[in-house]
Formats: C-alpha cells, structure tokens, sequence
C-alpha cells in the first residue's frame, strides 16, 4: 500500500486549504488523517470507513473539517477551513484494510508522508 499526500502549505489565518492523499491497490480502505504539531504528540483528526458512510472527526476540528473520498480516483481528501494557528502541523493520511474507522482511536496499518500545513496569525 502506497500513501500520497499533498496539498499542505502556507495560509492565514480564516483561510481553507485541502488536502488529498491517493492511495494504491485497493479502494477498500478506511482512510483517515492525522497531524503532528511540533513538540506534539500525533494526533487524530478525521477518519471514512470503508464504505463512506462513517466520518470520524477530532472534537478540534469539528465543524470545520470535512474528509471525503473519491472512489473512483481512490484519493481522500480532507477539506479544512477556518484554519487557526493551532492547525498548524504536518498531516499524515492513513488506511487500514483491515480495521474500520470507528472512533478517534483508529491507528491504521499504513503510513503516508507527511504534507506540512502552517497557518499564520
């Protein structure tokens, strides 16, 4: 299993970014995102079942996040708007064939690179 993320960048603060992350072989994975801010430990910030009908979301970006696929192209994405500082991180996407995402304690089996994302005041 491959993992690609990209999109990250530098923003202000109020602003939206997306990220995506294309996964090879199977479009049966749960997928899901995580960030690691510095000096952080790595955290969960969202999560897509297998069947794209389960969304997980960390309480942080609730209502600001949104995570969707594209089955077709087999890429996840994760749609963040609002952003503040404190969403500043590297992000790395996730997936799991094995093990649904059902509560932000999924740890998937398969590891993408990091995207950076900072966001300034």
């Amino acid at each position: 299993v491959q993992l690609q993320a990209s999109g990250g960048g530098l923003v202000q603060a109020g602003a939206s970014l997306r990220l995506s992350c294309a996964a090879s072989g199977s479009t049966k994975y749960a997928m899901g995102w995580f960030r690691q801010a510095p000096g952080k430990a790595r955290e969960f910030v969202a999560g897509i079942s297998w069947s794209s009908d389960r969304f997980v979301y960390a309480d942080s970006v609730k209502g600001r996040f949104t995570i969707f696929r594209d089955r077709a192209k087999n890429v996840v994405y994760l749609q963040m708007t609002s952003l503040t500082p404190e969403d500043t991180a590297v992000y790395v996407c996730g997936a799991d064939l094995y093990t649904n995402v059902y509560a932000t304690s999924w740890l998937p089996d398969y590891w993408g690179q990091g995207t950076l994302v900072t966001v300034s005041s």
